[in-house]
Formats: C-alpha cells, structure tokens, sequence
C-alpha cells in the first residue's frame, strides 16, 4: 500500500509529454496555457480620463472651493473613442466621460460632481475643487507595459487572465490539448435517475459528481452506461471507453470482494496495473494502471472515496496531462472550532465546512457513503493517523471550488 505522495508521483510519472492546441481565447477558460504571453501593447493605451468630468490645467484650478469657485472656458467634448483636435490652454477645459482620451495640453480632470454649469452661460464652467496633477487619469502604461509577461505557461486560464489578454489585442493562444476522460460506473445494484427501483436497488450518483470535476480539471468528460456486476459486462465496458478516451475513470469494482472485476477485465484487455492501494481514508482501495497508451484511474465506489480520491489523485494528473505547474489542490489556513480526531491507521482527509472568518467545523458524518457531509463540506483537513487535532489548531485546509 502506497502513501497519497508516492502514489500521486507515479501517475505523474507516467504521464505522456503535454501536447498542445491552438484555440480562440473565448474558448480558453479554465485551460492551461501551452506557451509564454509577453504583451505587445501598453495599458491603458493612451492617458485617459478614470469618470466623467472636466479636463483641466491642475495649476488652473488651485484653490479652486465651492464657495471661490474658478471659471473655465469650455472648449468642447471629447466622448470614449475620439480624439480633441487640439491643445487646451490656460483657462480652458473639455468635457470628458469615462475612458475619453485626454487632451494635449491638460493634466488633471475635475470629476462632474465638483463643477456647475450656468446654463445661461453655456460656454463656462465653474470648477468648485482643486485638482492635483493627474488625479483622476489613468496614465499610459501604468497597468501594463510593452514586453511585460501576461500570461506563463502552465498557467490554468482564469477570467480575469483571459480579459488581460484580451484587453492587449489577443485571439488565440496555445492550451494544453484536454484529454477526454470516460466515465464508468459500476455495480449491478445500481440504476439511472429516473427508474423505478426495487428492493437493493439504488441511484448512481458518481457519474454526474466526477463529471463536473472533470470538465474543471480541464478535461472532456464523456459518461457511459452503468455496469453490471459480470466480467464480461466490465471488460467489455472498459474496452469500449478505452477506445474512445485518453483515459477511464471508473467508480465501483476495485476492492477484493467476489464481484469487483475492474482489475481483473483491465488486465485481461492487455493493461497493465501500476499500483493498487493507497494509505487514505477515504479510498484505500484506488488503482493505476496503462493499455494502449491509454491509463485506467479506478476509484472506489463509495461517493465520498469516489470523490476525495478524484481531488488527490486524477485532478491533479488532469491538470499535468495538460502542462499544468500548479497541480495541488490549493490549501488555506484556518482554525478549528471544534477538535477532529483520527483514530485509525491512515491519513485521514476529513470533510470540513470553513465560514467567512476562517474558523473550520466538521462538515458532519465522516463516513464514506454519508453524502449529506459531502454536499455540506467546502474544504478537506488532512489528519495524521492516531491524531487528536485539538480545538484552536490552526490547520491547512484544502478547497477544491
């Protein structure tokens, strides 16, 4: 039996070299960039006004109050996207909106709120607050200058990276090439939403779960029918999704019970099993395996062991078959308010829920199949084993949303 961090290497190991894409950088969110982004522009492209107003000379308007208000000659407006032909003077103002340019000539804008129009003197504009040099503009490349790096490869695309990079004129970048994971659920007691059951008989739920935590892996989820408890109906199942994916996860069939046929079909179709059993709880009983290139991740079929052995082990392949850096789950601190206590002989990644100031409570039964805990649960604590963690530790927990 394996520890989690020896385990997790040798999937990572055995991972074939990144192969890369090249896609439209509104299909790019939550892909990992395949390649070096250096912009080519400056941000903000031009000097430009932060809120409506007025553009002005700052030594214009100094001491300017609202009771000994400075009068301004208005020389025009210049609305987002145009230009003031021109150069303003000493004063002389022009009326700005968010984004417009600022005219040659001026170096500070006057918000709208801190100005008063006469309309009978419509050509005059009574500046009521002083300005500093460039208050309220938005310099030209104080955001982002020629040559700086935007984006690194290995780099999981977020929506505020994908709008920087839009913002500098980009539409198509290098990703990693997503692997498209097959989805096997097995166990003859098992049957689709929506069917009647009958005694013994449950919903499968696993599917749905590690689907969603695929396609946020980065990769292409595609869901096959349940499997019934045979060794025919299994390797016929994994042959069938193994000609079709990049690789299988499976849910059910990967314990030593008279009816779990995952390993033994895998082996039968050619594959070889890389390693079986890893010191966790939950999903002790997880297995590795390659055929024709292809590689087997068979989870075992309770949903908390199911899920958690997703997070620690086939997430982070994902995200490395892909050319991710960062591939751990990413950990926070917190603080327990209430003890966890691991008794057992395996590290146990007990489900926890952590509130808005960080303090972290049991997010309720501990055990595998109990998926009330699981829906309840925003984070994971890992607990040595024989380890009381008392109330007040302050602890890493380990968020996947």
């Amino acid at each position: 039996m394996l520890e989690l961090e020896d385990a997790l290497q040798r999937i990572l190991t055995a991972l074939p070299p990144p192969a890369s894409e090249r896609v439209a950088l509104h299909e790019a969110a939550g892909r990992v960039l395949a390649e070096n982004i250096s912009s080519s522009v400056e941000l903000p492209r031009f000097d430009n006004s932060a809120m409506d107003g007025y553009a002005v000379r700052a030594e214009d308007v100094e001491g300017a109050t609202p009771e000994v208000p400075v009068c301004l000659r208005l020389r025009g407006k210049v609305a987002a996207g145009e230009m003031f032909a021109g150069e303003i003077s000493h004063g002389e103002c022009v009326r700005l909106f968010t984004g417009s340019p600022l005219p040659r000539g001026a170096d500070a804008v006057v918000m709208q709120e801190d100005t008063r129009v006469d309309s009978a003197h419509p050509d005059e504009v009574l500046i009521r607050d002083a300005a500093k040099p460039w208050e309220n503009v938005r310099r030209r490349g104080t955001d982002v200058t020629r040559g700086t790096m935007l984006a690194e490869a290995g780099t999981v695309l977020t929506a505020g990276r994908i709008s920087l990079l839009a913002a500098s004129g980009i539409i198509g970048i290098e990703t990693g090439k997503r692997p498209r994971v097959g989805l096997l659920a097995t166990g003859s007691e098992l049957r689709e939403a929506g069917q009647t059951l009958a005694p013994g008989q449950i919903y499968e739920s696993n599917r749905i779960a590690l689907a969603t935590l695929v396609g946020r892996g980065g990769g292409i989820p595609q869901c096959f029918p349940l499997v019934p408890d045979t060794l025919a109906a299994t390797q016929g199942a994994l042959d069938a999704a193994l000609s079709e994916c990049d690789a299988v996860v499976t849910s059910g069939g990967v314990s030593v019970g008279e009816m779990d046929f995952v390993k033994t079909a895998f082996e039968q179709l050619g594959g070889e099993l890389q390693f079986w059993k890893v010191a966790i709880r939950p999903g002790k009983p997880f297995v590795f395996g390659r055929c024709r290139g292809k590689f087997l991740f068979g989870l075992p079929g309770n949903p908390v062991s199911a899920f958690v052995t997703f997070l620690l082990l086939v997430r982070p392949a994902l995200l490395r078959w892909q050319g991710g850096a960062e591939v751990a789950l990413p950990a926070y601190p917190g603080v327990l308010a209430e003890p966890l206590a691991n008794p057992g002989e395996r590290r146990h990644y007990m489900r926890v829920r952590v509130d808005h100031t960080g303090r972290i409570f049991s997010a309720g039964a501990q055990a595998s199949h109990a998926l009330r805990s699981l829906a309840a649960a925003n984070g994971l604590v890992a607990v040595s084993p024989q380890t009381m963690l008392a109330a007040g530790t302050t602890v890493p927990v380990l968020r996947w949303d």
